[in-house]
């Protein structure tokens, strides 16, 4: 997909990844809209920011309507709240898998009409290594994400006939307020992971993995569950 000229929405743009996808889309010659719960905290030049909660029905909708000239959905809202599954609070699991899960799907249905409508285009879906790798420490967020894969999955196949490619990213610890509290040394600048996931895009890649740490776990899928 060629991203100058795209129309391009953006979830949770107003810090880390998701600001960095907004600002490199920008740099490519993209409009973007910047999508966020409070667009006033949407601090970048050239964007339009989108009032937007990714668990909200309505204002799926009501985004969907002011941008309805979109070619590209950035589906990178999320939340991580830590909760292990038997452990963790309830609703703290529930949190995450509709911020994570039901949050992407509900935006992919309500924008693939918008992009399909306008000749076709691409979805790119935020996930991470723990789609493949599930301590029990971040159980819950570790389920929504090996979900949103599964989705990633089938709706490439659904959408293809309409022209729209879906991408899956999928990286380890990056420089962000998620990541804090890991050391420096361990976490990949989000700058350099926006720019590995939108030459995936233009490139149609099914699957864009941005760090080593990715790369080895997805080898490593073939071998048996630890015990």
């Amino acid at each position: 997909m060629e991203l100058k000229n795209a129309v391009a929405v953006v979830t949770g743009a107003n810090r880390g990844l998701g600001r960095q996808l907004a600002a490199q889309l920008v740099e490519r010659g993209a409009k973007v809209y910047a999508a966020a719960r409070r667009p006033e905290a949407v601090d970048l030049d050239g964007v339009v920011p989108l009032r937007l909660d990714v668990t909200d029905a309505e204002a799926i909708r009501a985004a969907a309507r002011v941008a309805s000239d979109a070619t590209l959905l950035v589906n990178n809202a999320g939340v991580a709240t830590g909760a292990p599954l038997i452990a963790g609070s309830t609703d703290a699991v529930r949190l995450e898998m509709e911020t994570n899960y039901f949050g992407t799907l509900a935006m992919t249905r309500a924008f693939a009409p918008v992009i399909e409508g306008n000749g076709g285009g691409a979805v790119l879906n935020v996930l991470s290594v723990l789609s493949w790798l599930h301590p029990a420490p971040l159980g819950s967020y570790a389920a929504t994400k090996a979900a949103a894969w599964a989705l990633t999955g089938a709706t490439r196949e659904e959408l293809a006939p309409l022209g729209i490619s879906v991408s899956a990213l999928h990286v380890a610890y990056m420089d962000t307020d998620m990541a804090s509290g890991i050391p420096a040394d361990q976490k990949t600048d989000p700058a350099v992971v926006a720019a590995q996931a939108l030459d995936g895009v233009e490139s149609g890649l099914p699957e864009i993995l941005a760090d080593d740490i990715t790369r080895q776990v997805k080898q490593a899928l073939a071998a048996p569950p630890a015990s």
